[in-house]
């Protein structure tokens, strides 16, 4: 019998090549024939997966996304339902961080991508004007937070959304050049949290 192909397995194949990539020497020369060889495919079978090299790196950053939000779902799982606003914020905020080396890795792939992204217009523009499904599902929190009393009434909630969010990526950088430590980045996002959230140490938790 002919041998069964696990597509997705494929993709994923190629796009950690591409992710490997990225990160010992960024995208801004990378081509398809280098990452066919980095994922030791042919050329012709990375084209027929992910089809341009546009394609190929917005198909390699999806599924790096795509993974995160998985990780983050299961690391986020025990808080499901407890009503504890300020805790899933934090931990939402948290995996932004590059607390270990699986989001460090990560975090290196996304600054190789941010670069490319940068001097090429057309890759720009295709993730510009995407969702901001973070920014939403933080500000849906804080509400939540306001109803519950958890929260402080007076705060716009997707301003906060957006200085968290906006704060957490710019600790990624910070840390990842060894300008901070984690500690010192965790202390610096629960020192805004508090701002917004009713402070209570029992609820905090790296």
């Amino acid at each position: 019998m002919p041998r069964q192909v696990d597509h997705e397995a494929r993709r994923r194949q190629i796009a950690e090549a591409v992710w490997r990539l990225a990160t010992r020497g960024g995208l801004e020369n990378v081509s398809l024939r280098q990452v066919a060889a980095e994922a030791g495919v042919s050329a012709r079978l990375l084209q027929y997966y992910f089809g341009t090299r546009d394609q190929l790196l917005l198909g390699a950053l999806e599924i790096l996304n795509a993974d995160a939000e998985q990780r983050a779902r299961e690391r986020l799982m025990h808080l499901d339902g407890t009503g504890d606003m300020r805790a899933i914020v934090r931990g939402v905020l948290l995996e932004m961080l590059p607390l270990d080396a699986e989001r460090r890795s990560r975090h290196l792939v996304h600054v190789a991508f941010f670069v490319r992204f940068l001097a090429d217009e057309s890759l720009a523009a295709a993730v510009r004007h995407g969702p901001r499904a973070l920014e939403d599902l933080v500000t849906d929190l804080i509400e939540q937070g306001q109803k519950l009393g958890r929260a402080r009434p007076d705060v716009n909630a997707r301003a906060e959304a957006a200085f968290l969010l906006a704060g957490a990526e710019g600790l990624q950088a910070s840390m990842l050049l060894g300008q901070r430590t984690p500690d010192e980045a965790v202390a610096l996002l629960d020192h805004q949290i508090d701002r917004i959230f009713e402070e209570n140490d029992s609820e905090r938790s790296a």
